[in-house]
């Protein structure tokens, strides 16, 4: 069986929409089972779908943050490592923010559960290593937690946290506000926010976004 994404074709090697279409397309797919199985009642999935059409304006919005997220790339650029954090389902969205630093920039970038930031990546952390967090509303207070460790060991703070969150930037702390907080589907609008940040650290560094060193696309390599 196929699930088509609709994503077109993309030449660039370290590819970015095919990452977010499948998101999409894995929460209709959600949908459609919590339907099968009547767990969903019709007024939320009505909700659900008016969401997803709103998806590009609120893509649009974040978008419009670009020069924000340009002045921090001008801050990476010179960093040889950075940490991605995040808890819940913004994890996967620390991977693939970490995945395209690396790929496109040549920065080592690992990503982490915030959870097990004290179980051995915080022995990491310095002034040479910033660390990336996206933060979400049910496990805020825990992150916060995180960011303190991290500050305590003058560790770079680059926030990208929700519309509605109370994280505030400060001295060590850089925060870049998403433009709304999109419940379940706030994941696909950060992870705009980081392929962007990679972009643009590629572009100060001089790297070929297109054609990473040493990569080539699975479906012309084995």
């Amino acid at each position: 069986m196929r699930f088509i994404t609709r994503a077109g074709p993309e030449i660039g090697v370290a590819s970015t929409k095919a990452f977010t279409t499948r998101l999409a397309t894995l929460f209709l797919l959600t949908l459609l089972l919590a339907r099968s199985r009547n767990q969903l009642p019709p007024t939320s999935e009505e909700d659900y779908l008016a969401e997803l059409r709103h998806l590009p304006v609120a893509v649009e919005k974040v978008l419009a943050r670009e020069p924000e997220i340009k002045g921090l790339a001008q801050q990476f650029a010179a960093r040889r490592h950075a940490l991605f954090l995040g808890r819940g389902h913004y994890f996967p969205i620390a991977l693939e923010g970490a995945l395209k630093l690396k790929k496109v920039s040549y920065i080592h970038a690992e990503a982490y559960p915030a959870g097990e930031l004290k179980h051995g990546p915080l022995a990491l952390v310095d002034e040479d290593m910033p660390v990336v967090v996206a933060p979400n509303d049910d496990l805020l207070e825990k992150l916060k937690s995180n960011m303190d460790e991290v500050r305590a060991r003058g560790g770079q703070l680059y926030v990208f946290a929700d519309g509605d969150s109370q994280v505030r930037a400060e001295e060590g702390v850089q925060v870049l506000k998403m433009p709304e907080h999109y419940g379940v589907l706030s994941p696909l609008l950060h992870v705009v926010a980081l392929q962007l940040l990679a972009y643009h650290v590629a572009l100060v560094k001089g790297t070929d976004v297109d054609k990473p060193r040493n990569l080539a696309k699975s479906v012309t390599v084995e």
